[in-house]
């Protein structure tokens, strides 16, 4: 299969993506908003700035895990499932698709100072430059990029001349009122300048043609970011303080407008002539990104594989860009670009929010093949706020754009059900959501919570130990895979340890490709053979490749019918409402008892400091301590906190009892009785003079925790030795 060919380096990609957001968003839309606002435009272009870079944070973070042609597509797929790829694909590739026609269709109004246009032939000008930018896009995007350079460029130049000359003109009485219809009006038009910023994150649906994109992506979003807001800042502050308010508010060509009114007649044909080709570039930007939704949906089995097919020649997805372009055509010629435009960028604001809610949920499911070079910094609360901000500005833009948003989604419903119902991926919310998260979305299928899913039994090959008592899935986190399998063989009840090294990739990766045992897998089976051999312990190794690593799991579980399941842990086992990660799905849908143990470096056992709220299941506990003292030769201390509430009669009733389980033990023990308000405090202190920490899972979360999935336990993390967390289902 033919590879999209990597040539755009980081000057190229950042063209691109202030070619995408020079357009209509500079040129034409300055005096429409201030009609809505008055002088403080300005602000309204710095805060719609604000609002869009946690979207634009987020998405060089999964175009760094996910660098492939598609973009937001690729990412709101693999989150979510196919039904909302479909869903979201569609409504990008229609969304960018009108917004270019638009912007063609607006070179008209800049067109007729250089020419003599009849108002018949306009939409027959817009359709002869698609035609160009068509024929670009189909000779190799290297042509596209190297294009969209020069005319950024020399964009650039001219909006800085016209703020160098503009701004030694401001007139102070242009600039009152300063918010024509107070806050209202400032919020409203910061939902309508939005818009202006999508082409920031358009350059990830090119991630597959960029050179080192775990660098260059995330780089070049956030630096043409940085740059086209101080331009717009900068511009339309010029604009509001040079040109009258009445005559602004009307003006399609603004930049005409001033450029003629600080240089004269021939400076602004010169602006004129710009206008003309960064809007054409906007266009051209839009084809490039737009025609690649429809080539990675149908790689994706989504649509039709005929929108997969790449040229021989130059590489490039010639069916899709073609398609792209005939839509357009279509719209330039039959439809109203302008009002469609408008509903259609209301699903933008939409993506945006989902972009947000990717990055959530990848991060909090742990998915194994998540590995993003680029980390979103001040997470969750930036993606938080980007969600927030996202639906008011999606509300405040107004009844007919959340119809536009229902009907795209009925639309691709319908797509998903006649064409994208063989897609064989599930999508991350799929394999780890909750009831509400399927709600919302779909139904899970019935064999993928079972572990019977045919996508993971088939990488099972049968040669599993059917005598292990103990499966450790070795998931390449852990610190020291032999200290863990050593660790569940301190726990084991039979007669062998099954160790299973499992690499998860994602859905599009094929699984035979990826059979050859790799340098690190031979080895980590080469030391546990070491161990075996040293310790005369029976452990068996085998290694597995899946594309979903819970269920992989729980069928090693029910396969083997083991007692224990032991894994690597970083201290985060907690689930939300709609996302939990793969331990919280663990804990949920396994039947084994389950233990998760956090190394932190401890190689000698010696004494052991096991953890309890009274009463609480003491005996089985105890009986797992005592084969990790008996494996190790340690001595066991069993600790109970107490509030200062807590009564002495109580407290003598639980030492009674808890002396006469020490008391069974055939190690040495100890009971340890601490009062304490603090007990995270307590037991952080005590961790430091013992080697190992058994906790008993917290009986539950709370309200945030449960809300976001992002808690962590505390005990663990505060601890200073080793910790061993216990979940007793047997």
């Amino acid at each position: 299969m033919k590879k999209l060919e990597r040539s755009l380096s980081l000057p190229y990609v950042i063209a691109i993506s202030i070619g995408g957001m020079l357009g209509s968003g500079i040129f034409v839309l300055p005096g429409l908003a201030s009609n809505i606002t008055g002088s403080s435009v300005w602000l309204a272009y710095l805060l719609g700035a604000l609002c869009v870079l946690p979207a634009a944070l987020s998405k060089s973070e999964l175009a760094t895990a996910m660098p492939s042609s598609g973009g937001t597509y690729v990412y709101i797929e693999r989150a979510f499932g196919p039904l909302f790829g479909t869903i979201s694909g569609i409504g990008l590739w229609l969304s960018l698709l009108l917004k270019s026609s638009f912007a063609l269709i607006g070179l008209s109004a800049y067109l007729s100072v250089l020419v003599s246009i009849d108002d018949n032939l306009v939409r027959f000008v817009a359709l002869a430059f698609l035609l160009f930018i068509l024929l670009l896009n189909i000779f190799g995007v290297k042509k596209v990029g190297k294009v969209q350079l020069v005319i950024v460029t020399i964009s650039l130049i001219c909006l800085a001349l016209v703020f160098v000359l503009g701004f030694q003109n401001i007139n102070p009485d242009f600039l009152v009122p300063f918010m024509s219809d107070g806050n209202a009006g400032l919020i409203s038009a910061i939902a309508f300048v939005y818009i202006s910023y999508s082409g920031v994150i358009k350059v990830a649906a090119i991630a597959g043609e960029i050179k080192n994109p775990n660098k260059n992506l995330p780089l070049a979003m956030i630096l043409s970011l940085l740059f086209i807001t101080a331009i717009y800042v900068l511009t339309a502050f010029v604009l509001v303080g040079n040109i009258p308010s009445d005559s602004l508010t009307a003006d399609l060509k603004p930049i005409h407008t001033i450029s003629e009114l600080l240089g004269g007649k021939y400076f602004g044909y010169v602006a004129a002539g710009i206008g003309v080709l960064t809007l054409m570039s906007g266009a051209n930007s839009g084809v490039l990104a737009s025609s690649r939704f429809p080539f990675a949906m149908a790689r994706d089995l989504l649509m039709p594989n005929l929108f997969s097919k790449i040229h021989s020649k130059y590489l490039t997805p010639v069916v899709a860009i073609l398609f792209t372009g005939l839509l357009m055509g279509v719209v330039i010629l039959f439809f109203d670009v302008v009002k469609i435009a408008k509903l259609a960028s209301a699903f933008m604001v939409m993506m945006f929010i989902a972009v947000n809610f990717c990055v959530i949920i990848l991060r909090e499911t742990s998915a194994q093949w998540y590995k993003p070079t680029y980390m979103s910094p001040l997470y969750p609360f930036l993606q938080t706020f980007g969600i927030l901000a996202g639906f008011v500005l999606l509300f405040l833009l107004g009844f007919m754009p959340l119809l536009s948003i229902v009907f795209i989604f009925v639309l691709g419903f319908i797509v998903y059900i006649f064409i994208g119902k063989n897609a064989t991926r599930t999508g991350v919310l799929t394999n780890y959501g909750h009831v509400p998260a399927l709600f919302l979305f779909y139904k899970k299928d019935p064999s993928i919570v079972d572990g019977s899913s045919e996508n993971t039994s088939s990488n099972l090959d049968g040669k599993l130990a059917s005598d292990a008592g103990t499966i450790v899935p070795l998931l390449g986190n852990e610190n020291s895979a032999e200290m863990l399998v050593e660790m569940a063989s301190a726990i084991n009840t039979r007669s062998s340890v099954q160790a299973v090294n499992i690499t998860e990739v994602p859905n599009q990766t094929f699984l035979d490709a990826l059979n050859k045992d790799t340098p690190r897998i031979i080895s980590i089976e080469r030391r546990l053979k070491r161990l075996s051999n040293a310790q005369k312990l029976k452990i068996d190794f085998e290694s597995v490749v899946t594309h979903e690593l819970s269920n992989t799991i729980a069928e090693l579980s029910g396969q083997t019918n083991c007692d224990w399941l032991v894994m690597g842990w970083n201290g985060r086992a907690h689930s939300g409402i709609l996302v939990r990660n793969p331990v919280g799905w663990l804990l949920t849908n396994v039947s084994s008892n389950f233990a998760l143990f956090k190394d932190n470096g401890i190689k000698n056992i010696g004494k052991v400091l096991i953890a309890l709220r009274p009463g609480r299941k003491d005996k089985n506990f105890l009986s797992v301590a005592e084969k990790i003292c008996s494996f190790y030769g340690a001595s066991l201390t069993l600790l109970h906190i107490v509030a200062p509430s807590f009564s002495k009669k109580a407290i003598i009733k639980m030492k009674e009892k808890s002396s006469s389980h020490l008391s069974s033990l055939k190690v040495s023990t100890k009971l340890l009785v601490e009062e304490s308000e603090d007990p995270i405090e307590s037991i952080s202190s005590l961790s430091s003079e013992y080697d190992l920490l058994i906790l008993g899972a917290p009986e539950k979360d709370n309200w945030i925790s449960v809300l976001l999935g992002t808690g962590r336990d505390k005990f663990t993390e505060s601890s200073a030795c080793s910790v061993l967390r216990l979940t007793m289902k047997k």
